[in-house]
């Protein structure tokens, strides 16, 4: 399983500055590994983010986003005490679920 992931989410101006470091290879799928064979693709596909259970935000990649990837997004109806759940799932069906407070 991979690491969990680094979630901050303050309060800034009544707005919810929420930043998500994952950790995770994310492989193109088109690297040659040192016999010079291909390195399969690995990556994430789908990103949600859940204010109190509810989605706010649902993304999806491909193998063009970089390794370990940051995401960063404001949330205008969030309130102190919130709980903010991020979720990813890749390629290979591996999944990660962490969340935290707003704080």
């Amino acid at each position: 399983m991979a690491d969990p992931m680094r979630i901050r989410a303050r309060i800034k101006d009544g707005t919810a500055d929420i930043r998500v470091l994952m950790a995770h290879e994310m492989e193109t799928g088109q690297r040659k590994d040192s016999k010079g064979e291909l390195v399969p693709a690995w990556h994430i596909t789908e990103v949600e983010a859940m204010l109190n259970g509810k989605s706010v935000l649902k993304a999806y990649w491909g193998p063009g986003i970089s390794k370990n990837p940051y995401l960063a997004f404001k949330l205008p109806n969030a309130k102190k005490g919130d709980k903010l759940t991020i979720k990813w799932i890749d390629n290979k069906g591996d999944s990660r679920t962490d969340d935290t407070t707003v704080g």
